[in-house]
């Protein structure tokens, strides 16, 4: 899983970077030139892991990882090369965070976060519109030499040019997004997004727009703010978190947004080597599931044992499990739930 951080110059998002990678001491490599791109994978922890590691002592516990992409500014004096390497970057992301500023600071203009939303989003549109119509004239180059095929994909295409002519977003239209077809592509507007409304330190509140977004998820931070407590002390930390009501840091807050954007959900493999989160696609089959553990897995896919961690839970154990008849047996086909604990059984 990896998120693209994007955004308007001034919006923050150097700022959110090091709020989200100094939250736990997992901080990117700040060392690297400023013309790079900067990634920052963060462990994603949850309770699950740490029952069950504790009940199986495994020689290692291996918790979910999301990389966050900060990529490269671009410069003044080499725009267009800049903004094409910039938007390079992100295309190989999974999904996008658009950072916007919703405060004054040194800025001098008032923020105006719906606007710069838009701004940002009608770039990526006409980048898109853009790719879609080169390829589709390569494809009637091809036509008129006298090759055949791309039927399909020149459909597809059409109507994603339809639906970028109308400066809406290819994730407006859920199977276009999500086209097989399509993939090669990696369309901007495609992809999900999160946006930060980047706030002032005091201002706890989502602003409201006028116009609506598609398929897009929004929450408020204070960057600034949270940059400054994930580099405090933990005493340090509970205390500004006291006074300026965060129940929740930022990093945790995003990570969960990112796991709902890309509709992520986590199944486990246990034993005495190692306890593991496995992050997959929500409608994953257990064939597909077992693939993302091992190709051996999903060739010589004969079955999976899955239990259902609270049920485990409940029971203390998976002998106890099996005896109240909650230890399943599926077939490939099965559509592998978040917090179910598998056991692939395969032969190759």
């Amino acid at each position: 899983m990896k998120l693209g951080i994007i955004g308007l110059p001034q919006a923050g998002k150097s700022t959110i970077f090091a709020a989200l990678t100094g939250a736990r001491g997992e901080r990117g490599d700040h060392a690297t030139p400023q013309m790079d791109a900067r990634i920052a994978t963060v462990t994603v922890f949850d309770e699950r892991i740490d029952f069950l590691s504790q009940m199986y002592q495994p020689k290692k516990t291996t918790y979910a990882r999301i990389e966050y992409l900060l990529p490269p500014k671009a410069q003044a004096s080499h725009a267009s090369k800049s903004e094409g390497g910039f938007w390079n970057k992100i295309r190989s992301c999974d999904a996008l965070v658009h950072v916007v500023r919703n405060f004054e600071g040194h800025v001098g203009s008032p923020p105006t976060p719906e606007e710069d939303f838009f701004k940002l989003e009608e770039e990526m549109i006409l980048s898109d519109l853009e790719v879609v119509e080169k390829r589709i004239e390569r494809i009637t180059l091809d036509r008129k030499r006298g090759k055949g095929g791309h039927a399909r994909e020149t459909d597809l295409l059409k109507s994603c040019a339809d639906q970028l002519d109308q400066g809406a977003p290819i994730r407006g239209i859920p199977e276009l997004a999500s086209s097989p077809v399509l993939r090669g592509f990696t369309f901007l507007s495609a992809k999900p997004v999160l946006v930060l409304l980047n706030n002032e330190d005091e201002d706890e509140t989502l602003p409201r727009w006028e116009r609506e977004t598609d398929r897009v998820d929004l929450i408020v931070v204070r960057g600034r703010l949270e940059m400054d407590i994930a580099s405090m002390s933990a005493e340090e930390a509970e205390e500004f978190l006291e006074a300026y009501h965060i129940r929740e840091s930022a990093l945790d807050r995003v990570i969960r947004s990112s796991f709902q954007v890309l509709n992520r959900v986590s199944f486990f493999t246990v034993g005495s080597d190692e306890v593991r989160a496995w992050p997959i696609a929500a409608n994953t089959s257990a064939m597909e599931a077992a693939g993302a553990v091992h190709s051996d897995m999903k060739q010589g896919f004969i079955r999976a044992e899955v239990v259902y961690f609270e049920d485990l839970k409940a029971c203390g154990s998976i002998p106890e499990a099996r005896k109240a008849g909650l230890v399943r047996l599926e077939g490939k086909e099965y559509e592998v739930k978040d917090g179910d604990i598998i056991d692939f059984r395969f032969n190759v």
